[in-house]
């Protein structure tokens, strides 16, 4: 188990934790929550070992690895598979090391750990990881170069998920993720067999996959059994407790300060006041949690334009010569409340730059009401802040005729106040910055407010303040979005964005989410079967030489085995090895020549799977 022992951490002579502990058991999927700043990422780091304690110390088993998601996402020309794989590090060390190995006894060793760890099997369960985050088959076997920073790091996410190690740290995970991908990762934190924490501000992430909350609060942590809803409840019950004492308290403690104030200069009752006074010097205070700023966004009132405010007919909208979506038929009112779904790369973000204007309409019509203005949000749009200026210059820049005062009104509106108001964007928080982008989106008072991903950075008191002023909000509302308590409590609309169309989807999230799971274990039902031909583009000369590559490393992996087989072969043919003073040394390698053969059939297959890979791409 994880122990963490009266640890203190001062951050510039700032605590951020202080002569606190906490314990988690082996086995056990913890999230750990509180409000950003308090600490989070920091523990990781204390964790890790990357800094060191004022006091106490942390305890974990021997032999433990520790796992996380690297900040250094890779960027080589390695594929997604190799670059996944290669996180085994024990598998990948001992694969180099059976490719010159000679002592058979080594080599024998080296088969029997291969076959303990399943390594043959390891290629499935990379790919089945790297499939679950959004990456299809060819997208795989492309080089990590090929792909942008937040897929970088889903393939980063996807390297740790492979290693297994025995305490997963987990800090934000979903924050790159879709919906898809984040229901996947819920799906397989609850089937992984060792220690995960995870920090998260996705509720329903911490309600499906953690059966414990250790929560960072006041510089204390705080363990509460059960998943997120259940601690919500604990806590408030705990808070509510404790005002009732410190009400009772502060009653009792004015009660004997009366008395002292009464009778401290009468000789009669000196003793009794100077008792008294000796009471109030023990009583230690009851302290309650303090109350936070509450969290708030207010984003101002459109005026109301008759429906629909878009409309299409048989629209269809791509990029280039290629169509990604056609024949939609869709209608929005200002009153709307639509979700998107769909598996990343159908085409949501191509539909919202359709309805925003910043995709044309390739055929059919899109018509739209000529006083329309339309607010955009994603997660791009944070990271495209000018960090040298300041919030206030920022809305300077786009309100120039405004006076001061009513700008910082409408940053305060959003949540940020007076120290944040002067201070550099590049020194801001993510959910800092967060706010100021929706605060940008939504400065015009527009009709329909797209948000791709807005709760990314945002804490869970955010999260519920976004909640409540979308349901507030007076315009149309299209989302894209991997938080499903979202979803769930804005939404009255679902589009499914599939196949190249757009259409209502009539049940409801929680069905989807079924559905999605579904498919889920119908794909690994199906993994390793011959997949029904479909059309597919020829291969490229450096496909095919990946594969001819493949299939001659499968083939020295296959004669590398044969030699370990005919030399424990020759070692089980000496007579003298059957005396009956060497039956046990007999066993031994009888056992290891059973391990080895089915190594061999192993490697055989794989073999087989690559040179049928090959002889199809050369057939085309």
């Amino acid at each position: 188990m994880l122990r963490i022992n009266d640890i203190s951490y001062s951050v510039e002579g700032r605590p951020l934790l202080e002569h606190t502990s906490a314990v988690i058991p082996t086995g056990h999927k913890v999230g750990l929550v509180g409000r950003n700043g308090t600490g989070k990422t920091t523990l990781f780091r204390i964790i890790r070992g990357e800094l060191t304690l004022d006091t106490g110390s942390i305890e974990l088993p021997r032999g433990w690895k520790i796992g996380g998601v690297s900040q250094e996402v890779p960027g080589n020309e390695v594929s997604l598979i190799d670059t996944v794989l290669a996180a085994d590090v024990e598998r990948a060390a001992l694969m180099a090391e059976a490719e010159h190995a000679t002592d058979a006894h080594r080599i024998a060793d080296i088969q029997t750990r291969l076959a303990d760890i399943d390594a043959w099997s390891a290629e499935a369960r990379a790919a089945a990881i790297l499939k679950g985050l959004g990456f299809t088959d060819d997208e795989q076997l492309m080089p990590c170069s090929a792909f942008s920073g937040g897929w970088r790091m889903r393939v980063a996410l996807a390297a740790v998920l492979f290693s297994e190690p025995d305490l997963l740290l987990l800090d934000e995970p979903t924050n790159y993720l879709d919906l898809e991908g984040a229901l996947w990762l819920e799906n397989y934190l609850t089937r992984y067999p060792h220690t995960v924490l995870i920090v998260s501000h996705d509720r329903e992430l911490l309600n499906r996959s953690v059966g414990g909350i250790l929560h960072l609060e006041n510089r204390q942590l705080t363990y509460y059994t059960g998943a997120y809803d259940s601690f919500a409840r604990q806590r408030a019950a705990k808070i509510a407790l404790l005002s009732s004492a410190a009400k009772k308290q502060d009653a009792r403690r004015a009660h004997l300060q009366a008395f002292v104030d009464r009778f401290k200069a009468k000789a009669s009752k000196a003793k009794q006041a100077q008792s008294r006074v000796k009471m109030l010097e023990k009583m230690e205070t009851i302290r309650v949690p303090e109350d936070a700023a509450r969290t708030v966004f207010t984003f101002p009132s459109p005026e109301e334009l008759s429906p629909p405010i878009i409309a299409t007919e048989d629209a269809a909208t791509g990029y280039g010569d290629t169509i990604i979506l056609r024949h939609m038929n869709l209608r929005i009112d200002q009153d709307d409340r639509i979700a998107l779904l769909g598996r990343n790369g159908e085409g949501k973000s191509t539909l919202s730059k359709m309805l925003s204007g910043k995709l044309e309409v390739m055929s059919g019509r899109m018509t739209a009401s000529s006083k329309l203005r339309i607010g955009f949000f994603a997660q791009h749009q944070v990271e495209e802040l000018r960090v040298e200026e300041t919030p206030l210059q920022h809305l300077i820049r786009v309100r120039p005729e405004e006076l001061q005062a009513k700008l910082r009104a409408r940053l305060a509106g959003f949540g940020l106040m007076a120290a944040q108001v002067e201070t550099e964007v590049g020194r801001l928080s993510g959910g800092q910055k967060a706010r100021l982008s929706l605060l940008l989106a939504t400065i015009d008072a527009p009709h329909l407010l797209i948000l791709d991903e807005p709760t990314n950075h945002l804490d869970i008191e955010s999260r519920e303040a976004l909640v409540e002023a979308l349901t507030a909000y007076t315009g149309a509302v299209i989302l894209v979005s991997h938080d499903m308590h979202l979803l769930s409590m804005v939404a009255d609309r679902l589009w499914l964005v599939n196949g190249g169309r757009v259409a209502p989807y009539d049940d409801d999230l929680e069905t989807y989410h079924k559905m999605l799971l579904a498919n889920d274990k119908a794909d690994a039902k199906d993994q390793g079967k011959q997949p029904a031909k479909v059309a597919t583009p020829k291969p490229s000369r450096d496909e095919i030489l990946a594969l001819r590559a493949e299939v001659r490393k499968c083939e020295e992996r296959v004669n590398k085995i044969n030699e370990m087989r005919d030399k424990l072969a020759a070692k089980l043919a000496d007579p003298a090895l059957y005396e009956d003073a060497r039956i046990g040394e007999l066993e031994t390698w009888n056992r290891k020549y059973a391990e080895v053969m089915d190594g061999l059939e192993r490697a055989e297959a794989l073999w087989m799977g690559a040179l049928e890979k090959l002889e199809e791409a050369e057939s085309r």
